[in-house]
């Protein structure tokens, strides 16, 4: 069809393709190092013990496990998440639960339901990409709040809520990743966590608490979710299986007031009727058992040490002027490298060197983030891991050398 262009919708004209997906297919090829995506480790994954427990879904609950669930999610696992939440402070009941398709569904029913053309909402300066695209669909302004090493600078977002409201414009939300951020990989203080919910209580905000990192945690001390302070339903808080199991089983859930949970499974319906109703099951029975918790400490067993050996390859091959903090969990370690270097200009160089990451720009805002990089330490094997950081190390080389020419 030749002119199929005229019969986009204006939304659709917008539509930007996701730079971390690019990216992934880009490194593709087997002697590619990649460092790009937000990939768990394969071995990580509980085939044998899955295997058990899908046998008995199916011989004990097939005929409903295979067949159509409810919108709002399978009753029984909402309890189970509902069970887990209150352990960290978060006082619900699983018809507060919602299971959605992962929890890139939860984003995009979110922008849905809050955002028209031109409206504005408040995020992390960086954060996850997934949510920028996610809001950014739907022609939203987001404004970029700079993070330093206890997560969003809360004075300077409130600022900014402000002056907003100065020239007449009223944010709809602030979304944040408090929890091993994506992709700084820093973690929201008890203080400002607080803070933020004081703010959307005097503002009329609502808060989108993106927490898929928490129960990866290797070195920080426990810090409650932002939603454990929520005394007035203004925060939705997403989290997902695919961290802690497996992404396959394309399962997350959120957790809201009464009101904002009835219309979500309102727009879900019209996303997907109803999420995977037998991964449902698998997932219920395997965190029923407590194959959960141990699998989750299986994990951190896993990635605490690659976590170190990508931070000691930094230091040993990156040269200096570099800057690094050692993440206390999640995925990532983020790099910001010597005034001078574009990581976008310079993943080509690192492309034909056989290793990848994702640059900064995607996940800014405001076009800045030039010389970061995002760089995933769980996918790898500790060998890539060490080799791949050492091709790095010689692209940014080459690249100094370049400039101080």
């Amino acid at each position: 069809m030749e002119n199929i262009e005229r019969l986009y919708s204006d939304r659709a004209g917008k539509m930007r393709k996701s730079v971390i997906r690019e990216l992934l297919k880009v490194a593709q090829d087997r002697e590619i190092i990649s460092f790009a995506g937000g990939l768990p480790n394969p071995k990580s994954f509980p085939i044998n013990d899955l295997e058990s427990v899908i046998k008995s879904v199916l011989r004990n609950h097939g005929e409903t496990a295979l067949q159509y669930g409810t919108t709002q999610g399978y009753k029984e696992l909402r309890e189970s998440i509902a069970e887990r939440a209150y352990k960290d402070g978060i006082e619900i009941s699983g018809e507060n639960v919602i299971i959605t398709s992962g929890s890139q569904q939860a984003l995009d029913a979110i922008g849905k339901l809050f955002l028209n053309p031109g409206d504005h909402a408040l995020v992390g300066l960086p954060t996850y990409l997934g949510g920028i695209n996610a809001f950014k669909s739907y022609e939203s302004n987001l404004t970029g709040i700079p993070l330093d090493k206890d997560g969003m600078i809360i004075d300077i977002l409130e600022e900014n809520i402000k002056q907003m409201l100065d020239e007449d414009i009223i944010p709809k939300f602030i979304y944040v990743v408090p929890t091993f951020q994506n992709p700084a990989g820093v973690i929201m203080s008890e203080t400002r966590r607080k803070k933020l919910i004081d703010i959307a209580n005097e503002y009329d905000l609502l808060i989108i608490e993106d927490d898929p990192y928490r129960k990866l945690n290797y070195d920080a001390l426990h810090v409650k979710p932002i939603k454990a302070f929520d005394d007035e339903g203004r925060v939705i808080f997403i989290s997902t299986f695919s961290k802690i199991l497996s992404p396959g089983f394309r399962l997350a859930w959120t957790i809201a007031s009464d009101k904002l949970t009835r219309k979500m499974i309102i727009a879900k319906q019209a996303l997907d009727l109803c999420t995977n109703t037998f991964t449902q099951f698998i997932a219920n029975e395997f965190m029923k058992s407590g194959s959960l918790d141990l699998h989750i400490l299986k994990i951190c067993e896993m990635y605490k040490p690659k976590r170190d050996i990508m931070i000691n390859a930094i230091e040993k091959y990156f040269p200096l002027g570099y800057q690094c903090n050692k993440p206390k969990g999640g995925m990532f370690a983020w790099v910001t490298l010597p005034e001078g270097l574009d990581t976008e200009i310079m993943f080509l160089d690192a492309i034909k060197m056989k290793v990848a990451y994702v640059h900064g720009k995607a996940f800014h805002v405001d076009g800045g983030g030039e010389r970061s990089m995002r760089l995933n330490f769980s996918y790898s094997s500790n060998e890539q891991i060490e080799e791949g950081i050492r091709r790095l190390g010689k692209v940014i080389e080459k690249k100094l050398e370049e400039i101080t020419i």
